[in-house]
């Protein structure tokens, strides 16, 4: 099966610059693209210091829904936006004050990794902090998915007014224009031998291996790939049952699995289940004392949403729909006129039989 690799690199233009992204993508380019995936063929796509987060979510979301395993290749600075004090992948346009609207939210990767299945993406990340975001990483580690491999490191702010290069991504692409692509976390240590005097043991080094043989969601989407549904379905189930009983209903964990079970519903095609499973997950998070705003809650309405448009039968979409436009009215996302759109589908339902 074909590889995908995503080249991504992406920093600010003008003074918020600490690294100079798009200086490593020449030295990836020249290595042949079966070496970047470690397939016998790939396809590659390459962004270079794009200008807005939704041209990079559509291509990180064509590249998530390759069937092969996704390697992606991610250089550039971290930034927090001042309202949430998230981590987001700082763009071309991106200053201090528009974070939020100009940056690529790092939780975007997250999401639109988690349906493909365990131990298919690898992630080589070279990324700079601001002093902001470095001090937050310090003690909140990046989430990139669970499930998905990540090697790399993050640098902290330069000590003096300088723009840093992309050592660590451009040590990787130097042992990979050899031709020979070592294992990932053996590629890995090299760069980060090649770099050790430069890095003086400042950086904080990202090494995540890929899920086990034994990790539940393994069997979760072996069982999808092959159409037994219903039986990933009763494997999230139990898990999701053994988390409300040691955890609660609103923890961490058993939500978790109820998101699972929700893109299992979605995977099956049954629409109507997946809406309302997001839905109560995003009623049990605001519940919760979550924000409107949080991008758990955020995202549990969009996809509600998403999967609310999917549905052919006209009661179920009146009765999840009624719920949906007070959900929306409380949430209403980072896309412009969501409850206006529910809203107009809700009249037209009422003319249908």
């Amino acid at each position: 099966m074909p590889g995908t690799v995503l080249l991504l690199a992406a920093s600010p233009v003008g003074r918020g610059r600490l690294v100079d992204a798009a200086s490593v993508l020449p030295v990836l380019a020249a290595v042949p693209p079966t070496v970047l995936s470690g397939t016998d063929t790939a396809n590659v796509v390459e962004l270079a210091d794009p200008l807005e987060p939704q041209a990079v979510l559509t291509r990180l979301r064509a590249a998530a829904a390759a069937p092969g395993p996704l390697t992606m290749f991610v250089t550039g600075q971290l930034v927090l936006d001042r309202r949430q004090r998230l981590p987001h992948l700082a763009l071309a346009r991106t200053t201090a004050a528009t974070a939020r609207y100009t940056a690529f939210p790092w939780h975007w990767f997250r999401d639109e990794l988690r349906l493909r299945p365990a131990g298919a993406t690898t992630l080589l990340l070279d990324l700079h902090a601001d002093a902001e975001t470095w001090e937050l990483l310090r003690s909140t580690p990046l989430d990139s998915g669970r499930g998905n491999a990540v090697h790399g490191r993050i640098a902290p702010p330069p000590s003096r007014r300088a723009v840093a290069a992309p050592a660590y991504m451009k040590a990787v692409a130097t042992i990979l224009r050899s031709g020979v692509r070592p294992p990932t976390e053996q590629l890995h240590q090299q760069a980060l031998t090649r770099i050790a005097r430069e890095s003086a043991g400042t950086d904080l080094v990202l090494s995540t291996p890929g899920p086990s043989a034994g990790d539940p969601h393994a069997a979760i989407t072996a069982a999808v790939q092959s159409g037994r549904h219903p039986e990933a379905d009763a494997l999230a189930a139990r898990h999701e049952q053994a988390a409300v009983a040691a955890h609660g209903p609103a923890s961490e964990e058993a939500l978790h699995w109820a998101e699972v079970r929700a893109d299992i519903a979605m995977l099956a095609g049954d629409a109507a289940r997946s809406c309302h499973t997001w839905l109560t997950v995003a009623g049990v998070r605001l519940s919760a004392g979550q924000a409107p705003d949080a991008p758990a809650v955020e995202a549990a309405v969009d996809r509600a949403h998403h999967q609310w448009t999917q549905i052919r039968d006209t009661a179920h979409a009146r009765e999840l729909g009624a719920v949906l436009a007070e959900l929306r009215g409380r949430v209403p996302g980072r896309r412009e006129g969501a409850l206006d759109h529910v809203q107009r589908q809700l009249r037209q339902l009422q003319t249908q039989p």
